[in-house]
């Protein structure tokens, strides 16, 4: 194994030039292994999150006569679920306490998350959810996040014992999380998203980072063969240099990975924290980086060293290549036919499901169609340079052409990341858009519901003024004799008409300032609603209970409602100015409605706990807990569209500065003839542009292809994504202007003839 020294030794010998282009290599392969890193710890650290949870959620069973009791309640605090866990001590049952906390807590004494802690500085009013004195923090291990709101209240056994939630105590801990911070079935087409949106283009990167300086280290190999070295040496000789790169570059990416997990674990992402112990690296991830990386590189290596190793005179004399292998377009051809298959059956009545062996074969078809428009751009572009260099009269486009026939991988290598950008940005949408059906409610707006006997007049008008409410409104019901055996009793929203028409899908008739009746057209009337009835109801003025009575009226309002919906079975319409001056319902819920999209809730869940932050809300048909899961998997796939970004635009910057590098000789040739400048950057940019062009246009057919076949399989009510093109026609258009531009630099203005004899 002589061979490997030897590379070694030409790595470290052959001029600065060389070394600048190995450090180069190692940093790009740093980058694509930290990329590589942080989607393997995705997982880990989304398994830590449900680990910690299922560890303190605690087991329940009969209440029994001197037992510890316990009882959890889950309310949202803005668009954060807060839990409080109450227990009461018993002389019986478990006394353990749970991660996070060295003993249970006593009556009066409240453990905290240090999120509520800050909390309780911040607004005192949430005292009154926490009765006791706050005696700890709770620890680490107790928490799935730092940012977790959750406290351990300690209470006496008559306070909870007869709630019909409270359990006896046993322990604490179960194998599986109670509510994962993802769900098992969403997690895998995460996976598949993020596989597609990094690892993809990583594995190009990654490859791209092993061929720097290819054509300059080919014809050291061929002159190393035609001095003795045999044809397995010479690969071998080549394989070293680049492993060795790509092991400084996995060394270096664990330690950028390490660095980036430490500053993101503190400062957090939206909507996901996680401790740094959570994002460690862990054996087998490290073993992926630091052997995949390497291997991947030996066999590009070799691959690369083939040319030279098997006909060295052929490269030391430049002689015409032969064509690039077709085997790359049977792989394109296989991908595209398996998505189409999946898109077809969009066009019938069965469409086709992502269950079974079909989700297998659907990441096999986008993958094989990715790595399919990678092996194919070359053959595609020596065939077009090719026929243009034979018909064109133009000496820009006839030079730039001849330089793709003879090196079609050159400008390959500089326009692959590009062009997977472009591919999995129309994955991205597919994947952003089966998701958003599934996340969005069917409903267009939303409604909270909240107790106006907890809300003073100063808070209830900052609820109305809370950001993205479109409309609010009163409902209260009738009051009725507690000692009297009749149930007859209506419900009654108070609101204007235009109010009205906000809170329903859809209104007729309405007349404002007019108590008038409700029909809800999908619902079967109350029969205590008849015209003449009269029902009275509980007012406050200034502290004092006061009586209004309310006669149903004959005139109706005809409407249909969400479902669910805080209004859908009430009575009558009551305008604000029929109640008497200066009164308030004594017992009623404030209805507020807005936008149903996932963001909007969010917003404004916020705005409700900054204007009161000990209000009870409940989101009508919306589990908060729901809410905070899809706001972590958008934040993932945000994620990976930025490292899928970061990873093409690299293998670009990459690619365009070893091309520069490369070409100096060449240019410098062409320049003495007599060529001038500004001809030599046309053909650069044609040289780049024109395959870019080819790839993007496929990737723009191929990525749709894709795209549309995730949205067949995936079940929802879209699946040709026609609105997105435009979108990605700007983007491709974008990109191959960035390439234009970023070919410019490759011809200087200083011509150093002396680059033409250093071979």
């Amino acid at each position: 194994m002589k061979e490997f020294p030897l590379g070694l030794r030409l790595l470290f010998s052959a001029g600065r030039g060389n070394r600048i282009r190995f450090f180069l290599m190692a940093v790009g392969g740093s980058l694509g292994v930290c990329c590589l890193a942080l989607v393997l710890t995705v997982p880990a650290i989304l398994d830590a999150h449900d680990g910690r949870a299922a560890a303190r959620e605690p087991q329940t069973s009969d209440k029994r006569a001197g037992a510890t009791l316990v009882l959890e309640r889950k309310d949202p605090h803005g668009s954060k679920p807060f839990t409080r866990v109450f227990i009461a001590k018993g002389g019986k049952g478990a006394h353990t306490p749970p991660p996070g906390l060295s003993e249970l807590p006593e009556p009066g004494e409240v453990f905290v998350s240090p999120r509520v802690q800050d909390l309780l500085r911040a607004e005192p009013a949430l005292r009154s959810l926490l009765p006791g004195k706050v005696r700890g923090v709770i620890g680490g291990p107790g928490l799935t996040d730092p940012d977790e709101l959750y406290a351990y209240v300690g209470t006496t056994r008559a306070a909870i014992a007869a709630d019909g939630d409270t359990g006896t105590l046993k322990s604490f801990g179960y194998d599986y999380a109670p509510t994962p911070v993802v769900d098992p079935s969403t997690l895998t087409n995460l996976r598949f998203a993020l596989g597609t949106l990094v690892l993809l283009p990583l594995a190009v990167f990654l490859s791209v980072c092993a061929r720097l300086s290819a054509a300059s280290r080919t014809r050291r190999l061929a002159s190393l063969r035609l001095l003795g070295l045999s044809t397995k040496g010479v690969q071998r000789v080549n394989a070293a240099e680049t492993v060795a790169a790509a092991v400084l570059g996995a060394l270096l990416g664990l330690c950028e990975y390490w660095i980036l997990n430490q500053v993101m674990s503190r400062t957090g992402l939206p909507a996901l924290r996680w401790y740094p112990s959570d994002g460690s690296l862990s054996w087998s991830t490290a073993a992926i980086c630091l052997i995949g990386a390497p291997t991947l590189a030996w066999f590009v290596g070799r691959a690369s060293a083939r040319g030279a190793a098997a006909k060295p005179l052929a490269v030391r004399r430049t002689a015409a290549p032969k064509p690039p292998s077709k085997w790359g377009a049977l792989v394109l051809v296989t991908g595209v036919g398996i998505v189409s298959g999946f898109c077809s059956t969009g066009l019938t009545r069965h469409p086709a499901s992502s269950d079974g062996p079909f989700a297998a074969l659907l990441a096999a078809g986008v993958l094989l169609t990715g790595v399919g428009l990678v092996l194919t751009l070359p053959l595609l572009t020596y065939h077009l340079a090719r026929t243009v260099a034979r018909t064109s009269r133009s000496l820009t486009l006839t030079l730039a052409m001849r330089r793709n026939e003879v090196e079609p991988g050159s400008a390959m290598r500089v326009v692959t990341g590009l062009v997977l950008l472009v591919f999995a940005a129309s994955l991205a949408q597919g994947v952003l858009i089966e998701f958003k059906q599934v996340s969005k409610p069917n409903s267009p707006t939303q409604q909270y519901s909240i107790a106006l006997s907890g809300v003073s007049e100063g808070q209830q008008h900052a609820l109305t003024q809370v950001p993205e409410v479109r409309a609010h409104g009163l409902t209260m019901d009738s009051w009725s004799d507690p000692a009297s055996d009749s149930i007859d009793g209506i419900s009654v929203v108070v609101a204007t008409c235009a109010q009205f028409a906000h809170l329903v899908v859809h209104s007729e008739g309405c007349v404002d300032g007019k108590v008038m009746r409700l029909v809800n057209l999908n619902s079967i009337p109350n029969p205590w609603v008849r015209p003449g009835a009269s029902f009275p109801f509980h007012l406050r003025a200034s502290g004092h209970k006061v009586s209004a009575s309310v006669t149903v009226p004959s005139a109706a309002i005809r409407f249909t409602a969400d479902d669910p919906s805080a209004i859908g079975g009430d009575d009558l319409l009551v305008p604000p100015s029929a109640l008497p001056p200066g009164t308030r319902p004594d017992s009623a819920q404030l209805v507020l409605t807005s936008d149903s999209d996932p963001h909007v809730v969010r917003e404004v869940l916020d705005g409700i706990g900054s204007a009161v932050p000990t209000v009870s809300v409940d989101p009508v048909g919306v589990n908060v807990d729901s809410l905070q899961q899809i706001a972590v998997i958008e934040t993932l796939l945000v994620l990976g569209m930025i490292m899928g970004l970061v990873i093409g635009v690299a293998a670009f910057l990459v690619s365009v500065t070893d091309r520069a590098v490369e070409r100096r000789a060449q240019v410098t040739a062409i320049t003495l003839i007599g060529a001038r400048a500004r001809t030599l950057r046309a053909v650069q940019s044609t040289q780049v542009v024109l395959p870019l062009a080819i790839g993007l246009v496929l990737a723009l057919v191929t990525g749709k292809l894709a795209e549309s076949s995730y949205l067949v399989t995936g079940g929802g009510a879209v699946f040709w994504d026609f609105s997105g093109i435009p979108v990605l026609a700007c983007a491709a258009l974008g990109v191959a202007v960035i390439a234009a531009i970023g070919t410019l630099p490759l011809v200087g203005r200083r011509i150093d003839p002396e680059l033409i004899r250093r071979d």
